[in-house]
């Protein structure tokens, strides 16, 4: 009987270059967990991916939310357009 113990089953093999600082984060990652150092990379990327993807759910809220409120006053833009402008006349003062 087959049993992977929850770690994901190697399909592909490559081969990375790391300088030692992320080495050791690996390492120290693979301790923590208990796992060995291609499963902690696995484990990081879909942390990281996971991250990824609920800040761009995020912002897409953001967005919605900013259109759904009327967007920016017109008070406000025509200041920051002024600031910017005052900005770029100084810019190279």
């Amino acid at each position: 009987m087959y049993h992977n113990d929850g770690m994901a089953v190697m399909i592909k093999r490559t081969t990375f270059s790391f300088d030692n600082d992320t080495i050791q984060r690996i390492k120290h990652l693979s301790h923590f967990w208990n796992v060995s150092q291609a499963e902690a990379v696995r484990r990081a990327v879909e942390i990281a991916e996971t991250e990824t993807l609920n800040q761009q759910k995020n912002i897409e809220q953001e967005l919605v939310k900013y259109h759904t409120e009327g967007g920016l006053a017109s008070e406000k833009a025509e200041a920051y357009l002024y600031e910017v402008k005052k900005n770029r006349d100084n810019w190279r003062d």
